[in-house]
């Protein structure tokens, strides 16, 4: 069995680098058509990536502190409130225990990014004021994107104009399912047009697509048309990210890369709750895309559940001892 190498993460080295934006390309349907996946042999090799890693001691405790610093940490619920988002912003501030910080010699650690619906977004800015944690918002009609187009360009405007610096868009499924890559690459260009300066993320909604051949089509479209992440799921869908699906994903960001020289960044979403399913998206990642993409400008996990778990594995390898979940409360 291998080891992966401590991705050596200090509180002096937290990533401050940011790729230049993707101001996309025109749309290449010869390129697009010409994407295939062969699922059977995605999923073989998706299936051998759980037992082909193993991190112990610190080199996992610095893994699990870098996957914190990647984690766009979450609250997407009917019954927000205000109270909520401030105490989720106060946890991205302090995403772990201070003592267990201290002894990891991280005293500084925060979590990538907040990500709330746009009703909340003046309130995680103003909660997050001098931190650096940027606020995304979920927008366009999340998580269907069935609400009129000019509702959700709309959408996007009032959001940005709230402080979001990061957008993250849901696309319109039925182009991809019936093969309406012109009006998918259109729909995106006008929505990275009215994100400005923000960066967007294009969902995919992965579990709706129907086959990773059209997860790597659409994937190549949102890019060509200036997506600056691509991310599997709302976190809504019966299915959310998979490995098959971020095997996919990933290698046609690599594909896009090697390509045009612009890189982009790729963003799982839903389902992923545990910390070992954490060390292996990180393993994947570098082995298919290389250490770059080991920064939050260029990945991010869309996930809460994901901290409590992390942090009391970071717990245990400081103390020895595993405690119970509600010492490491998000709210």
């Amino acid at each position: 069995m291998q080891t992966t190498q401590s991705p050596t993460l200090t509180t002096s080295q937290l990533p401050q680098v940011h790729e230049p934006r993707n101001d996309g390309i025109p749309l290449d349907l010869d390129w697009v058509m010409s994407a295939q996946a062969n699922t059977s042999a995605i999923e073989r090799r998706a299936k051998t990536l759980p037992g082909r890693r193993s991190v112990k001691k610190d080199y996992q405790a610095a893994w699990l502190c870098k996957a914190i610093s990647l984690m766009d940490l979450t609250t997407l619920s009917g019954d927000d409130s205000e109270g909520r988002v401030r105490r989720l912003c106060a946890k991205a501030r302090q995403p772990v225990r201070a003592d267990i910080l201290e002894a990891l010699g991280m005293p500084d650690l925060t979590t990538g990014a907040i990500c709330v619906y746009h009703e909340m977004v003046a309130t995680a800015v103003d909660a997050l004021q001098g931190s650096g944690i940027p606020v995304a918002a979920v927008s366009t009609g999340f998580p269907a994107g069935l609400s009129p187009f000019h509702l959700r360009i709309a959408e996007i405007g009032e959001s940005v104009a709230a402080g979001a610096a990061e957008i993250d868009i849901v696309i319109s499924r039925r182009h991809v399912l019936t093969g309406n890559w012109q009006a998918l690459y259109d729909e995106m260009r006008e929505m990275r047009a009215a994100c400005g300066d923000a960066h967007v993320k294009a969902i995919l909604a992965t579990g709706e697509l129907g086959t990773l051949r059209n997860v790597a089509r659409a994937s190549l479209v949102c890019m060509m048309a200036g997506a600056d992440f691509i991310k599997t799921s709302t976190g809504k869908e019966p299915v959310n990210a998979t490995l098959p699906v971020t095997l996919t994903m990933i290698r046609a960001i690599r594909d896009y890369q090697d390509r045009t020289g612009i890189k982009v960044g790729y963003k799982p979403a839903g389902g992923i709750s545990k910390a070992k399913d954490a060390l292996v998206y990180l393993s994947m990642i570098k082995d298919e895309l290389g250490d770059r993409w080991l920064q939050p400008d260029l990945f991010r996990f869309g996930a809460s559940s994901l901290l409590g778990d992390i942090e009391r594995q970071l717990e245990h390898h400081v103390t020895g001892a595993y405690s119970a979940q509600w010492r490491h409360a998000i709210g």
